[in-house]
């Protein structure tokens, strides 16, 4: 009798450390595991297209007159330090400039109120272009960014931290922003004549 309870706990430790789906064990009590339709077929992931607009880091496509989105922050900080957004423009980029202003750039401006009434007017004016969009909310970021990413012929004018951060990962998308009272633009070619701080 010894004998046979050590066969049978030697027997259950040996289910214990082998697996129910090996082969040792017999076909009526082993486990069969199903293989999934999915588990075979080989996964593709698409990787973004570099767009040919680009030499190294520069984006060639851009060149007078310059197509820049406007930021609803960047407005604000354009009046609060007195900066005449189409003068601005001109003194930093040396070229005409025809600014663009998305819908939920306007309706973020209209969400804040009396106090951005000097932005409305600002942006009504008929030297900005409308930009229509498709998306629902007013969320500008996001907005901005698949802009962005399909078309590389903008420049993106924006005073926000994390948009801009954002936009840096995109290559060949130039950013303005203000610094010391005036614009100032960063990832852009030398030919152009930007400021560089």
């Amino acid at each position: 009798m010894g004998r046979t309870k050590k066969t049978q706990k030697f027997r259950t430790k040996l289910h214990k450390t082998i697996k129910p789906t090996d082969t040792r064990i017999k076909e009526a009590d082993r486990e069969v595991r199903k293989k999934k339709a999915n588990e075979q077929e080989l996964k593709i992931i698409e990787a973004p297209r570099v767009s040919s607009a680009l030499f190294l880091k520069y984006n060639t496509q851009l060149g007078p007159p310059f197509h820049v989105i406007v930021d609803t922050n960047f407005i604000n900080f354009s009046i609060k330090n007195k900066i005449d957004v189409m003068t601005g423009f001109m003194d930093c980029l040396y070229a005409k400039v025809i600014p663009y202003i998305p819908d939920c750039v306007l309706g973020e401006l209209e969400k804040m109120g009396q106090r951005f009434k000097l932005a409305l007017k600002i942006i009504k004016d008929n030297r900005f272009q409308r930009l229509n969009c498709s998306h629902k909310g007013i969320y500008a970021d996001d907005c901005i960014v698949q802009r962005v990413t399909q078309h590389k012929c903008y420049i993106v004018a924006t005073c926000d931290r994390d948009l801009r951060q954002r936009i840096r990962k995109i290559p060949g998308v130039p950013i303005m922003y203000i610094h010391d009272h005036r614009y100032s633009i960063e990832r852009m070619p030398d030919a152009y004549g930007a400021p560089k701080f």
